[in-house]
């Protein structure tokens, strides 16, 4: 079916699009152009569809489909472009023509808003600005127009100069002709009432009718479609016979697309009645308008000829088209080029046709998809991702971050923003950030890359405007964070170190450990370590003198004790990291039974002095072993565990090794206060060498007593401790300070092989300590 009328036109330009029509700007335009009076008017969808209304000096006529197609009117909606369009012909119904020369316009728009109805007088006068061609034909999209000029039709033998004007619809009668059929005739009034119209003007005969017409021929020339409408206009005057052949044929190629060219074809003649032309000029333009050989070039707008066809191609996105987004399911677009085209021909009469054709090409659907770019970059802790190649009549209205909706625009204080950013091509694009901290974020742990994937679901629902056609596009990006091994808080106390742990949910991955212990309630139990553990929180009290301290800067005032935290691979046992605090106590008596054999001690003899006595003048049970160091009250001693007149005790579990703080000489021989025990307790499990004057080693530290005492203390277990009561003290046992837990001790190969003599081979014994 042909374009028969612009309304048919503006659904196929909507494409499924339900619009109402409305101009809260009023009238864009009302412009003049070569052959018809243009107006434009904005559209707005909130109101109902306008309506035009032509007025002359007989009345008001309102301009209906089908009235507009037989008067020379041309109505056409476009909702991409935003605006509303009426073409009128020089020679429509209702214009006042002076001398084909000077046409005025006179029209009402009618649109209704919230149920009123409000009228916009449009008046124009326009002036021709190209002469009249002896024969004119215009194409429109609903209707065919043929003018001759009336000289030529009808010229008189006896005056050249003389015009033939006779008078239309008096005695004027009409025969269609189609193909080898001829109707019958009637008269103008009868050809009025079927829709064609017949109009004399001062030097022109016109002639209009809708297409599809019961009279008109469909046919193919060079396999293009024309639709042709041949009417004979005859009159006898006086004597004479006067003939008017009017010819009017249009193609009706509705275009194709081909590699990315919308084309489109018309036949060079459209009909055989018509002479054979021996020049024929193309000229091409969109909107009405012709445009230059050298823009049409520069756009890529191509005319050719192929025998006796031209053939028109536009590329699909060459300026001057009109750009509309559509969504079914996926985005697509479309363009649409009102093609304006002009064909003058001479033949060989040398009298010059114009053929002028007003046509809508619309391009098939194609995809337009956009896309998301991943700029994130982890080391910012901000997810940023680009959507770009958005059209420009498609606008983001909405954002969902996993699931969650985002209320927009976006305020730059809140964990996420959207930026636009505009391109040059028309297109646009967003710019999403949100920071790895937003709540809408996930977050998990991947135990592989051991870092945090930071997990983001974007939704974006876009909307083709107008109309607000919704279209949904979803993304996903993952971010991955490293983390580090979990790091303790320490703070030192007068009694130990206390380690402190705020758990992160992936801390599971990693061991802590104690040396190569790994940290359990039962280890903490058995070393003395106070621990309290929850699914939030970790705190390790480490008393002084419990195994994993490491001890430096031994004075007679105090010393540095270190303790370490280890943190390790779970799989693989590797250190990732440590805590290690160091803190300064300083307590009034202390004994360190050491690793290597060493005994460092700082007793408080104030209360053991004799009379007169210094704790300077001390010695242990070998009186070469004087103290290194001396106050008024207390002496530290340094010394190997079996020197200084050691005397040794083994047990089936524990060695023990004592010694004695004596004062020489005695100056009052029964004073019993000048004698201190020290002692030292290692388990025999983890001796490596045990009687050897010259060289002590042992797995972990032994546990000190410094003591007063007459009497034989007994040993846990069952172990004998022997105390020598030379010299026994009068004095009360000294407090104990400190009784730790269960320990793991390491078993050494040189005592495993001694297991058949009868020591233990275990790797957990109990040991006491009391200072």
């Amino acid at each position: 079916m042909a374009l028969c009328f612009s309304f048919r036109v503006a659904l196929l330009l909507s494409l499924w699009t339900t619009s109402t029509c409305d101009i809260p700007r009023g009238v864009l335009y009302t412009e003049c152009r070569e052959r018809y009076f243009m107006i434009a008017a904005g559209l707005s969808f909130a109101g109902n569809e306008p309506r035009f209304e032509a007025v002359d000096s007989t009345g008001v006529h309102a301009i209906t489909e089908q009235y507009a197609a037989e008067c020379g009117y041309a109505i056409s909606f476009f909702p991409l472009l935003g605006r509303l369009e009426l073409r009128a012909s020089y020679f429509s119904c209702h214009t006042d023509n002076t001398d084909d020369n000077v046409f005025t316009f006179n029209f009402n728009l009618i649109v209704t808003h919230e149920g009123k109805q409000t009228a916009y007088a449009l008046n124009k006068t326009c002036t021709l600005s190209l002469p009249w061609s002896p024969r004119e034909v215009t194409c429109e999209v609903n209707y065919m127009e043929v003018s001759v000029r009336s000289e030529a039709a009808c010229p008189s033998e006896n005056d050249t100069d003389s015009a033939f004007k006779p008078s239309l619809y008096s005695d004027w009668q009409v025969m269609f002709q189609r193909a080898d059929e001829q109707f019958q005739p009637m008269n103008l009034s009868e050809a009025r009432k079927l829709g064609y119209v017949f109009a004399l003007t001062d030097g022109r005969l016109v002639f209009r009718t809708p297409y599809e017409k019961l009279h008109s021929l469909s046919t193919e020339v060079n396999d293009v479609p024309v639709e042709v409408v041949h009417a004979v206009l005859f009159s006898r005057q006086s004597w004479v016979v006067v003939v008017v052949d009017l010819l009017a044929a249009c193609s009706m190629h509705d275009g194709l697309y081909y590699g990315g060219y919308m084309t489109w074809e018309t036949p060079e003649p459209l009909h055989c009645l018509v002479s054979p032309l021996s020049e024929t000029a193309v000229s091409i333009g969109v909107d009405g308008e012709l445009v230059e050989q050298a823009v049409a070039e520069k756009r890529g707008y191509t005319v050719e000829k192929y025998n006796t066809t031209v053939h028109i191609g536009i590329p699909y996105n060459a300026e001057g088209g009109h750009r509309k987004s559509f969504v079914s399911q996926d985005l697509y677009e479309y363009y649409i080029f009102n093609l304006y085209l002009e064909q003058i021909s001479v033949d060989e009469a040398k009298i010059a046709a114009r053929l002028r054709f007003h046509r809508t090409l619309v391009t098939p659907l194609q995809p337009h998809p956009v896309f998301t770019l991943n700029e994130t970059v982890p080391e910012e802790r901000v997810f940023t991702i680009y959507l770009g190649d958005v059209p420009e009549d498609v606008q983001l209205v909405s954002v969902q971050l996993n699931g969650q909706d985002v209320a927009l625009p976006l305020t730059n204080a809140s964990t996420h923003n959207i930026t636009e950013v505009l391109h040059p091509n028309t297109t646009h694009g967003y710019t999403l950030k949100v920071l790895f901290s937003d709540p809408a974020v996930k977050q998990k742990f991947s135990r592989k890359d051991v870092a945090i994937q930071h997990m983001l679901d974007i939704n974006y629902t876009l909307a083709v405007m107008p109309g607000n056609e919704p279209y949904h596009y979803q993304t996903s990006v993952m971010a991955l964070t490293p983390v580090s091994p979990p790091a303790f808080d320490a703070v030192c106390s007068e009694s130990g170190i206390r380690f402190k742990l705020a758990y992160r949910p992936f801390d599971y991955v990693w061991q802590i450990t104690i040396g190569s212990d790994v940290l359990t309630s039962e280890l903490a139990e058995r070393r003395g370590y106070i621990m309290s553990n929850n699914s939030n929180t970790l705190i390790l009290d480490v008393p002084l003198y419990t195994q994993g301290y490491q001890y430096q800067d031994v004075t007679l005032t105090g010393f540095s004790g270190t303790f370490e935290i280890l943190v390790r691979d779970h799989d693989t046992s590797q250190v990732q990291a440590s805590t290690v605090k160091t803190c300064l106590f300083y307590p009034p008596e202390f004994i360190m039974c050491s690793t290597d054999g060493r005994v460092t001690v700082v007793a408080n003899l104030s209360l053991v002095v004799p009379s007169g006595g210094s704790p300077a003048e001390a010695s242990l049970i070998d009186k070469s072993c004087g103290p290194k160091d001396a106050d008024g009250t207390r002496a530290l001693f340094s010394f190997p565990v079996n020197g200084c007149g050691a005397i040794i005790t083994l047990g089936k579990e524990y060695v023990t090794y004592n010694n004695e703080i004596v004062f020489n000489p005695v100056r009052n021989p029964g004073d019993m206060r000048s004698r201190v025990t020290l002692q030292c307790t290692y388990a025999v499990a983890g001796l490596r060498a045990l009687f050897s004057v010259y060289k002590f080693e042992s797995d972990t530290v032994g546990v000190g007593r410094v003591f007063r005492s007459d009497r034989i203390t007994e040993g846990r277990a069952g172990e004998s401790t022997r105390v020598s009561t030379r010299h026994p003290t009068r004095l009360p046992p000294a407090r104990p300070r400190y009784q730790p837990y269960a320990q793991y001790i390491k078993v050494s190969s040189f005592l495993k092989n001694l297991s058949n003599k009868g020591l233990k081979d275990s790797s957990q014994v109990n040991v006491n300590a009391v200072i």
